[in-house]
């Protein structure tokens, strides 16, 4: 039942050094989001990769002893290894550094230069290595980088520039008329009021100081600025205007959603929307805009020893625990907060006392009382039955609305609230009484909703924590079946294909809350 298309693209990451939760929150956040739309029918398609040319990344493969592109393609199978681990169905991965990716970025590059919207010029300023970035010394905060908080070294070079004050009127206008293209919303006046109202800089699209990047074919001293180079992989990648075939471009481009940190807003939100204004491209439906994971005493660092990365938790706790601490803590539009702590406590009373609870009760009263099988449905015996009914439905509405405007967190808040309703719902019918007193249709009834309930939350969580939807289909003894999920939710007539259920372990075991924290600080120190 494929109807329409859904292309994802997460930023390409800078490989000069080992990701950490920030960088598996972004990918996971995409994932999902990919996992929802797939779930409902739709062609989907995800994007991620590396970003690996620029001057920063020529100083640390020197300093590895490797060559610069014998480094880049070593973290490229690092980060693979990751999203494996993670479980990310990403459908290509990009490096900058492909050949396919290159010609492209040439093409475009010639293209703009005939155009007019690109000049030789000779650029002096404020430069930032790690953020490969020039800046005037008022956009400077106490003397240092806006974005990372680093120093900056002056800086003069022959450079060819781009006219952005030739497109910041179109720009603008498209911002008036397209509400969905920024999330969130304030992000928009971020952008007008610190970058664009102020007057809008040229962009500085090459360089000379260093050669480690894509080769100006008319002008071979100069290479391309990390930014014109690593924002065209979302095209590149597609085939645009390569030699190779183009039906991903037709098929997928413009992109249905974007997902980038906060630290790299403005070149996705004026400079991105701008260069696809001068190739006369649409532009993506909408950019995602998420802040950081901090932790309680600021930002990851290494220096701090307060970095924890995803293979840490991976191997202690399993992959849909860390996926769902992530989505579940990060708010999209305003800094989580990461700490063994609210780890664990997540972990214990949202997994283990809501969902795995619910799980072991409602099978171990059907084995009880039915010996495994599952009651038909006979309508709703009475207005419990009914309310809880009307109660789902409206959660599934209000999870799919949340989801639609990308609030993730929000989203699985009202899984959540459905999981404790369901909880609330065995406490209310009192089953045990209902077998004592021998009033066998309502409690047919009560053990039907109950496996219909878990089916629902079985598909709900799919997106965000499969092997755990996978595991709660097994012990309800539901056969999946993918493309009819979605449509099924709000059914109450029938559950399809049910077998005889089983009493299986629980999913998810209460943590000793003292023990984890301890493993989890450690872990964080590098001991």
């Amino acid at each position: 039942m494929l109807n329409n298309k859904f292309y994802v693209t997460t930023p390409i990451y800078y490989p000069s050094g080992r990701f950490h939760i920030g960088t598996a929150y972004t990918t996971v956040l995409a994932d999902s989001i990919k996992r929802y739309h797939k779930l409902k029918g739709e062609d989907t398609y995800m994007l991620t990769g590396t970003d690996e040319h620029g001057q920063k990344i020529q100083e640390v493969a020197k300093k590895n002893g490797q060559t610069p592109k014998e480094y880049v393609d070593k973290m490229a199978n690092v980060a693979k290894e990751l999203w494996a681990k993670m479980d990310i169905q990403y459908d290509d991965y990009i490096q900058t550094t492909e050949t396919r990716h290159e010609k492209v970025v040439q093409k475009i590059f010639e293209k703009f230069k005939e155009q007019g919207d690109i000049y030789k010029g000779e650029y002096e300023g404020l430069y930032c290595v790690p953020c490969e970035t020039y800046f005037t010394q008022t956009q400077l905060v106490n003397g240092k980088c806006p974005d990372c908080g680093r120093d900056v070294i002056p800086m003069k070079e022959e450079a060819y520039f781009f006219n952005m004050k030739k497109y910041t009127d179109k720009l603008l206008k498209y911002y008036e008329e397209n509400p969905d293209f920024i999330k969130p919303d304030y992000r928009k006046n971020e952008m007008i009021n610190n970058f664009i109202k102020p007057g809008l800089e040229d962009l500085c699209v090459t360089r000379t100081t260093f050669d480690w990047g894509i080769k100006v074919p008319s002008d071979p001293k100069h290479v391309v600025y990390v930014w014109l180079d690593a924002l065209v992989n979302y095209l590149s990648a597609l085939n645009y205007l390569s030699d190779e075939d183009d039906t991903l471009m037709k098929k997928y481009w413009p992109a249905d959603l974007q997902i980038v940190g906060k630290d790299i807003a403005r070149f996705h939100l004026i400079y991105w929307p701008i260069f696809l204004m001068a190739l006369d491209l649409p532009l993506p439906k909408t950019i995602l805009v998420h802040n950081w994971i901090m932790m309680k005493d600021g930002k990851m660092s290494k220096s701090k020893g307060n970095v924890i990365y995803p293979e840490t938790l991976l191997d202690r706790y399993g992959l849909d625990a860390v996926r769902y601490f992530l989505l579940r803590e990060m708010p999209v539009a305003q800094d989580g907060i990461f700490s063994p702590e609210q780890f664990v406590e997540r972990y214990n009373f949202d997994l283990c006392n809501d969902l795995s609870n619910l799980l072991n009760r409602t099978i171990s009263m059907v084995n009880k009382y039915f010996d495994g099988n599952v009651p038909n449905y006979n309508g709703t015996i009475n207005e419990v039955d009914k309310e809880l009914e009307e109660f789902t439905n409206k959660q599934i509405d209000n999870f799919e609305m949340k989801l639609n405007n990308y609030e993730i967190a929000n989203a699985l808040q009202e899984i959540w609230t459905l999981i404790s309703r369901t909880n609330k719902y065995i406490d209310e019918t009192m089953p045990w009484s209902l077998a004592k007193e021998e009033k066998t249709e309502q409690l047919k009834s009560v053990m039907y909703h109950l496996i219909e309930n878990l089916r629902k939350i079985a598909i709900l969580i799919s997106p965000f924590m499969s092997s755990t939807a996978n595991k709660i289909f097994k012990q309800i003894g539901i056969e999946k079946n993918e493309l009819k999920l979605w449509y099924s939710l709000k059914n109450y007539d029938k559950i399809e294909n049910v077998k005889t259920i089983q009493k299986g372990e629980p999913i998810f075991m209460r943590l000793n809350k003292e023990e984890e924290i301890a493993y989890i600080q450690d872990a964080m120190n590098n001991k």
